[in-house]
């Protein structure tokens, strides 16, 4: 797995679209991409993605006692 794909994915503001064309997205940056947001912002702005913040991780749902 590369990197920048890894930073991504653990971002709150990352999301998969619909779209076969862009099929990644950044919430907070409002746009879709070819390749991985922060991969497409470090492409253009020549500076690592700023707004990235961890997504939180939900706990397992409690299993049911017999």
């Amino acid at each position: 797995m590369r990197t920048d794909q890894a930073k991504c994915m653990n971002c709150a503001h990352y999301y998969v679209t619909y779209d076969m064309k862009f099929p990644y997205g950044c919430k907070i940056m409002g746009f879709k991409s070819k390749i991985s947001p922060d991969a497409e912002i470090l492409r253009m702005t020549g500076t690592p993605c700023q707004t990235f913040q961890r997504r939180a991780i939900k706990p397992p749902p409690p299993t049911r006692a017999r």
